[in-house]
């Protein structure tokens, strides 16, 4: 086959029915395949791992870096609404064309080497910022640590946000398991920065044991503040005077710390000023992470598909003010523990529309409602469950009943933020 003629949404077509298992951990295959690349960068490498948080905290670093004038490439992971969210340069994302060029030369690199679509993706990506001159790159883990294909990279600072339970299949039951296998980013003699408040003791004992320079929350930085403003303190910088994080929720400061820590840490390669920090922290923007959207009722969009999201999520809600009824439009991956997030939101859901979601692991709505049931949840006149068939269905139907004063939270996976992103959209074109 000639490659040249595909289009970016053919090459993904391709890759998503090229390889076998969708996640297949290990980095002898992505590390010499970067090998035939000639992937090497002469800036500073931050990537950031953990179970929750990741994607704010990649997005606090570069609007800083932007703002302080430097030249960033970031890369997360999943996409939303286009592939294309998932390379970043300058604060934009790339063209189809610049893409697909990278993907031809990695298909070209691979010979016989057999790549997951997060693989092939992610080299592309990688080559990309290689050849592109740039002040600093960022990195978003995608799934662990020790085994994700982000860690064939040396990072000069690695930051690890949160650590829960999720992905069990691939990274164990326990925090301990867990924090040993997001731990892998860090590197001996570099930075490592941990903004859990209760770092599992393996994390920090492998940290110590390469002999990582660990910084962690509450000892190496920490942060406090009012209702007006917030402050940072590192090892030997204090940010004052902090305006709050235009993303909102309860855990924001914990990330924007994070990212603070790592660039003190570069702070005699990437110098960054007092009011690059305060205005990357205003402006930053991240859709679907406790995204309050204008107008009434009040729509929020969320990410949350774990347990601990949830807790968050549910605490952000709480914060809210009053509203008369709740309604969740709510669709999610049967590996999840879809129970223990419905746990987090007993109490503050009125109304559920749940979703089947159009992707091999979504579970069904049927499935969701039998958890609810069994949690208890009775229909009333003042509650009720209801199942579609699509995220934009249920959508549909939360907006045809809600009132002004009331509220409606998308959450769960990706796929169903996505998809009432997507039909919002078509409705405002």
């Amino acid at each position: 086959m000639h490659t040249a003629l595909h289009t970016l949404t053919e090459w993904l077509t391709i890759l998503e029915s090229r390889h076998p298992t969708v996640i297949e951990l290990g980095l002898q295959r992505v590390a010499a395949v970067k090998e035939r690349l000639g992937i090497a960068y002469d800036c500073p490498v931050i990537i950031v791992g953990g179970t929750n948080g990741k994607g704010s905290t990649c997005a606090y670093l570069e609007a800083i870096l932007l703002h302080a004038g430097y030249k960033v490439g970031l890369h997360t992971s999943p996409h939303l609404l286009h592939f294309n969210e998932r390379a970043r340069l300058g604060g934009e994302a790339v063209s189809d064309a610049v893409l697909v060029e990278q993907f031809e030369a990695v298909e070209a690199a691979r010979g016989d080497i057999s790549l997951t679509y997060f693989e092939f993706t992610l080299l592309a990506i990688m080559r990309l910022f290689a050849q592109s001159g740039l002040d600093a790159v960022i990195f978003e883990v995608g799934l662990g640590g020790r085994l994700d294909a982000v860690n064939v990279l040396d990072a000069d600072v690695a930051i690890v946000t949160s650590i829960d339970i999720d992905h069990t299949e691939y990274l164990g039951t326990t925090r301990e398991q867990i924090g040993f296998e997001k731990a892998g980013i860090f590197r001996a003699g570099r930075t490592a920065i941990c903004s859990d408040p209760v770092p599992p003791a393996s994390l920090v004992a492998h940290a110590e044991a390469i002999g990582a320079d660990l910084w962690l929350l509450g000892r190496d930085f920490n942060y406090a503040g009012d209702k007006q403003q917030w402050n940072y303190g590192g090892r030997g910088q204090r940010r004052n005077s902090l305006a709050y994080p235009s993303l909102r929720g309860a855990n924001q400061l914990l990330n924007a710390s994070a990212a603070l820590a790592a660039l003190e840490s570069l702070r005699h390669r990437l110098p960054v000023g007092a009011q690059e920090v305060r205005t990357g922290l205003v402006l930053v923007d991240l859709p679907g992470r406790f995204q309050v959207l204008p107008g009434r009722p009040t729509v929020v969009l969320d990410v949350a598909h774990n347990p601990h999201a949830a807790a968050t999520l549910a605490q952000n809600l709480n914060n809210m003010g009053f509203h008369r009824f709740t309604y969740a439009v709510f669709g999610a991956m049967h590996d999840k523990d879809i129970d223990g997030v419905l746990a987090q939101l007993e109490g503050v859901i009125d109304h559920w529309c749940l979703t089947d979601l159009p992707a091999p692991r979504g579970a069904t709505a049927l499935q969701v409602q039998q958890l609810l049931q069994a949690r208890g949840f009775k229909a009333s006149d003042e509650s009720s469950i209801a199942m579609f068939a699509d995220p934009a269905a249920a959508y549909a139907n939360a907006i045809s009943r809600a009132a002004e004063n009331d509220r409606i939270v998308v959450f769960g996976s990706f796929v169903t933020v996505a998809g009432v992103m997507a039909a919002q959209n078509r409705a405002n074109h």
